[in-house]
């Protein structure tokens, strides 16, 4: 009865646009706040953030300092442009793959029974066995995975500098 791309199927697509694009803000804007959170936290120290990557012992000590001093840029570099929108899609997939690491290092941590703060939000470190979070922490970045992974597969979102862009 309508033609191909009709009224009923262009509504269709905007239900579907309309409550999708809510669902990446929000997540969007999550996961801005996870980082900037996290980078803010470490970057008031970075010889603390240096010393968090060092008590994980995966890294040389030749790469210790650069990736502790390197991290808090990134986290808050990732949450600048997740907050203004730009760049979702990629922003997304380097969230990703950077929680994947930390998600693969505290699993390692845990394998090997090192007791470490994972120094996620600042701190960091040797700490008494029974203190460690190990599984409470590799359940919350799968939840930021997932809404990195939300994001990688909807990355159109309200209030974005992309959105801004595309029109």
């Amino acid at each position: 009865m309508f033609p191909e791309g009709g009224f009923p199927m262009a509504a269709g697509r905007l239900a579907q646009w309309s409550g999708t694009a809510w669902v990446s803000t929000a997540a969007r804007l999550g996961l801005a706040v996870v980082w900037g959170w996290a980078g803010l936290a470490k970057i008031a120290d970075p010889a603390e953030a240096a010393q968090a990557v060092r008590a994980y012992e995966i890294l040389p000590e030749s790469l210790v300092k650069p990736v502790g001093y390197a991290l808090p840029f990134l986290e808050l570099a990732l949450a600048l442009l997740l907050l203004i929108g730009l760049g979702v899609r990629l922003v997304a997939i380097v969230s990703a793959v950077l929680l994947l690491a930390f998600i693969a290092g505290i699993a390692s941590a845990w394998a090997r029974g090192i007791s470490i703060d994972c120094g996620c939000f600042g701190g960091g470190g040797t700490v008494d066995a029974s203190k460690t979070e190990y599984l409470q922490e590799i359940l919350r970045d799968t939840g930021f995975l997932l809404l990195a992974g939300w994001l990688i597969r909807y990355p159109r979102t309200r209030f974005s500098a992309d959105e801004w862009l595309a029109s």
